[in-house]
């Protein structure tokens, strides 16, 4: 996974709960995804596109098109996660993101995901909006 740098990446801090564990208090592989996910989500909010606007003025929703993801070590019940994303690609209607669960300064999980941007109506590929694209640009 590349080093992301403070200025380009995007932080959400996630308590792992009980329902996030097994019974010896492991988070579930799956669960990462959702923590993934969770970031992604109030990143494009920090930016000003939550799911309403998108759907909503700007007619798209974005998909996952794929996602590669490599576990490292264990979170635990009651760590106290940071889960980033990181632009690394951004093309017509594709956006690829490095994202990576950590607990202090560990890496616990690193993914590559790569999302869709589609017509909320007709979930066919369609260009990311220009609005998100120019703030994207900062990014890279």
């Amino acid at each position: 996974m590349p080093d992301p740098t403070p200025d380009s990446t995007f932080f959400l801090p996630v308590r792992v709960y009980y329902q996030d564990t097994d019974a010896g208090g492991v988070v579930y592989h799956s669960t990462y995804l959702d923590f993934m996910e969770r970031a992604r989500y109030e990143w494009l909010r920090e930016l000003g596109f939550d799911i309403h606007s998108l759907v909503q003025i700007h007619k798209s929703i974005f998909m996952i098109r794929s996602l590669n993801i490599e576990y490292f070590k264990p979170a635990l019940l009651d760590d106290l996660l940071h889960v980033t994303v990181q632009v690394t690609a951004v093309g017509r209607s594709r956006l690829t993101l490095s994202q990576q669960v950590s607990r202090d300064q560990t890496v616990l999980a690193g993914a590559t995901v790569n999302a869709v941007c589609v017509g909320a109506d007709t979930l066919k590929p369609v260009s990311v909006p220009a609005p998100l694209r120019h703030k994207l640009g900062k990014f890279l």
